[in-house]
């Protein structure tokens, strides 16, 4: 899921970024004090005791982001796990490397397809677009805009059962948070029908459930609006946004 924190606030919680083109160059992972490093491990054993489910996966962190070149966003990025998230609550919101995650928008003759968080995940009840955190490439490769596709696809399959050729998602927008400058890449799907889409949901809760794991998505809705997302309770803080600008028709 994403890890976007879940609120509505007044002021934008996101900015969306011209970009036409996108490329990451990695680098090393920030420098932690050794009081820092005790108290990542401190704070990830509370995280681990409150919720077992939670995995320390790898993931993708922003250190820096370039946009000198219009249209252009060179992405500096480097290899964290999960549980360096506690650096938001250790360090001023400028100090912390932000995350990349990527979303899918799956239109229906119902509107878009948002899930609820189920309990084993990071952010349960909250209200979400399909996606995750990216997860780094293995080995040395390159992170590209076509890996951040394949991500999406799977992201879009592993929580509502539906899929989707990666080479199908279009780019709809590139979001930067303001708090933690979290970068967040949605990609547009092909037009599905609901009621396939609520089947195929359903198929899968059934054999998660049946294999003890439990779904990431514990409930499918459909929202044409930022107002009808905001009937079903808390959501992304990118969520109100996207949909005004999908109902905008800026497709």
């Amino acid at each position: 899921m994403t890890d976007s924190p879940s609120t509505h606030p007044t002021a934008p919680a996101v900015e969306f970024l011209d970009v036409r083109r996108i490329a990451f160059a990695e680098g090393p992972p920030p420098v932690l004090t050794p009081w820092e490093l005790s108290e990542v491990d401190r704070l990830w054993s509370g995280t681990r005791a409150g919720n077992p489910a939670v995995f320390d996966g790898p993931l993708v962190a922003v250190t820096g982001i370039d946009l000198s070149v219009p249209g252009v966003l060179l992405a500096h990025w480097a290899r964290l796990s999960y549980r360096y998230r506690a650096l938001r609550v250790l360090r001023t919101a400028a100090d912390v490397p932000g995350s990349v995650f990527v979303t899918v928008l799956l239109p229906t003759e119902r509107g878009l397809v948002v899930g609820r968080g189920s309990a084993t995940t990071a952010a349960p009840g909250r209200w979400t677009l399909p996606g995750g955190a990216v997860e780094p490439p293995v080995g040395a490769g390159p992170l590209t805009e076509d890996a951040l596709r394949r991500d999406a696809a799977r992201e879009v399959a592993e929580e509502i059962g539906v899929r989707v050729a990666a080479e199908r998602l279009r780019l709809f927008a590139v979001t930067r948070g303001h708090r933690f400058g979290s970068l967040g890449f949605h990609f547009l799907a092909p037009p599905a029908a609901a009621a396939p889409v609520l089947r195929r949901h359903a198929e899968l809760v059934a054999a998660e459930s049946g294999h003890g794991a439990g779904p990431e998505l514990d409930a499918l809705a459909f929202v044409s609006s930022a107002s009808a997302a905001e009937r079903l309770g808390p959501g992304s803080d990118y969520l109100a946004q996207i949909l005004d600008r999908y109902d905008g028709g800026s497709v």
